[in-house]
């Protein structure tokens, strides 16, 4: 079980890279899709893939399937306890 400090330090750790914050501003208008993301973005898809991961780990982004796809939400009730 992770204590409240945990994903405390896991949300700022996600917080303290300016691409992951920019990614969370882009999911702030709604739900995106990798590929939506990455074209937003001078990286690869992959590069994108690991830090909606690493957001994902924190609680910040909520990950559904929609056919082959991976759709991306922000999830803002962690962002309330930092």
């Amino acid at each position: 079980m992770v204590s409240e400090d945990q994903g405390i330090d896991a949300g700022l750790r996600a917080l303290s890279d300016a691409t992951r914050r920019n990614i969370l501003g882009l999911l702030r208008q709604g739900q995106l899709s990798v590929l939506e993301i990455a074209e937003r973005f001078p990286m690869s898809r992959p590069a994108i893939s690991k830090h909606l991961r690493i957001l994902k780990e924190a609680g910040l982004v909520l990950e559904t399937p929609a056919g082959r796809q991976r759709l991306y939400a922000l999830e803002v009730s962690p962002l309330q306890s930092l």
